[in-house]
């Protein structure tokens, strides 16, 4: 009686797993598949997790390194961080750099109606 019950508690989990599962599309232009993966650094900044980002600016990380076509500013600015924002500055992000869409974090912030990012851009930009 026991090994009944287990096998159909089995046998009902399998086929929920079965009937949710997904598969992902290729891109049919190029039958390739895109994962977008964001580094750990910017999924900090994208939390607003200051702490982590300063151990790892601490560590070495690049504040210019791109993530999924992004750099740590647009992810700021994206996002409104304010104050990772002021610190990537002081640690020599590039404000000028561009996406692969032709984006500042300029951009970013203003698409996004970031207005305190977009107040912090425009300071730093005016001081060089």
């Amino acid at each position: 009686m026991k090994k009944t019950i287990i096998l159909s508690a089995i046998a009902l989990c399998l086929s929920v797993v079965s009937v949710n599962a997904k598969t992902i599309e290729p891109n049919v232009a190029t039958n390739k598949v895109t994962y977008f993966k964001v580094n750990s650094f910017c999924v900090s900044i994208a939390k607003g997790d200051i702490v982590t980002v300063k151990k790892l600016i601490a560590r070495g990380e690049d504040v210019n390194q791109k993530s999924n076509g992004m750099t740590p500013a647009m992810y700021a600015a994206k996002y409104n961080r304010v104050e990772i924002l002021q610190l990537l500055i002081t640690e020599g992000a590039d404000l000028k750099a561009k996406c692969g869409k032709g984006y500042t974090a300029k951009k970013y912030a203003e698409l996004h109606g970031a207005k305190d990012a977009q107040q912090v851009i425009d300071m730093a930009l005016s001081k060089k």
